[in-house]
């Protein structure tokens, strides 16, 4: 009986330990995704000012012609 709870004790570390690796490597993820998540804000605000400045440019190119 002791063998098998000893046995039983060694596979809960094992256990513990995998558990342990697999949050690890999910925090990494969410990092990850959030540096993604950030980038594309980034893009989408020059993405925005771009499309300002083309706008602007098309009224005065507008006001040039007439």
């Amino acid at each position: 009986m002791q063998g098998d709870a000893l046995t039983l004790y060694r596979e809960t570390i094992a256990l513990y330990r995998e558990t342990i690796a697999l949050y690890r490597k999910t925090i990494a993820l969410y990092r990850e995704a959030i540096a993604l998540y950030r980038e594309t804000i980034a893009l989408y605000r020059e993405t925005i000012a771009l499309q300002g400045i083309a706008k602007f440019n098309l009224l005065r190119i507008n006001e040039m012609l007439y």
